[in-house]
């Protein structure tokens, strides 16, 4: 992934109309991102502190992981994603 402006992001996020999840959602998110995260690290394929903080931020804003998905694929500019979705695609580095 390019840099992330993560409060930039946060910014979009935070004007999306979607319905958060709630606190006990959230901790059983985090737990299944914390099994993730250390699935990918046995792998050699641990996050980067950009993409922790981005992963991190979304669990903040309450994002549910279906969501946050389609943000990530937004912010790659992926074919797959949502071009509905308020989310500005990530700049490529060259």
């Amino acid at each position: 992934m390019a840099e992330l402006d993560i409060e930039a992001i946060r910014r979009e996020v935070r004007a999306l109309d979607f319905v958060r999840g709630t606190p006990a959602d959230v901790a059983d998110w985090r737990e299944a991102d914390a099994e993730s995260r250390a699935n990918l690290a046995i792998e050699g394929m641990a996050l980067s502190a950009d993409d922790e903080a981005l992963f991190d931020m979304l669990r903040e804003e309450a994002v549910p992981p279906l969501l946050a998905t389609q943000i990530i694929l937004r912010l790659l500019d992926h074919p797959d994603a949502d071009p509905a979705l308020a989310i500005t695609p990530l700049e490529r580095a060259c």
